[in-house]
């Protein structure tokens, strides 16, 4: 749309917070009322290029907004995670980064909540050691040091960390009772455990438990 006069400002059929933007006549642009308001904009007005990009940026910036509310709306996400899937939908990185700062401000984007929130879900429904959450939280952007936060009451607490590790292997154990010898059910088993992230010094003691548990019920039957 080239610019020209804005000679009408029509509210939204189905959404009150919203217009329609019309110049020259012509529908131009959907704009929010927040934004009609910023950019000071007005039935009358004559805008020249600049102030259309200006106008333009702006409705971009929430179409960007809105696109990452409805993906935290979803689940919890990190910032890399929402600026990865606006490029996806070819928002500008301006209109990226301008929705990203404004969820920041409203704390709806907090990658050090995140993370606990994470390692929390992690731990409630599908445990995991320390090693396969840090993995997990790299991949989605989060910042080194916002993770060894997030984790740092895992790391501090060996005996959780080896409770969760034992409650995997049991709940798993039904499937390697019937491994010819040790050294089988500790490769099988102890690689399921690594697999979840959980470290050799947690792993050893609990597979040995777990073996003398499976040759004491044999000896028994």
């Amino acid at each position: 749309m080239p610019p020209g006069k804005i000679t009408s400002i029509a509210a939204q059929a189905h959404d009150s917070q919203r217009v329609n933007l019309f110049i020259d006549g012509q529908f131009a642009i959907g704009l929010s009322l927040a934004t009609l308001a910023q950019e000071r904009l007005y039935i009358g007005q004559e805008l020249d290029e600049l102030a259309w990009l200006r106008v333009e940026a702006a409705a971009e910036a929430e179409r960007a907004m809105s696109a990452a509310a409805r993906l935290l709306d979803a689940r919890p996400r990190s910032s890399a995670e929402v600026r990865q899937r606006l490029r996806r939908k070819d928002f500008t990185p301006a209109a990226i980064e301008q929705a990203l700062e404004r969820l920041s401000a409203l704390g709806l984007l907090d990658d050090a909540a995140f993370s606990r929130y994470w390692v929390e879900n992690r731990q409630s429904f599908r445990p995991r050691g320390a090693n396969a959450l840090r993995d997990e939280l790299r991949r989605k952007g989060v910042a080194r040091d916002t993770i060894a936060e997030a984790l740092a009451a895992t790391d501090a607490d060996p005996e959780g960390e080896a409770a969760r590790a034992e409650a995997v292997a049991r709940s798993a154990l039904r499937r390697y009772a019937a491994s010819p010898d040790r050294s089988t059910f500790q490769r099988r088993l102890g690689g399921l455990l690594q697999r979840r992230g959980f470290s050799l010094h947690t792993i050893r003691p609990i597979l040995a438990i777990l073996w003398e548990e499976l040759r004491t019920q044999s000896d028994d039957q």
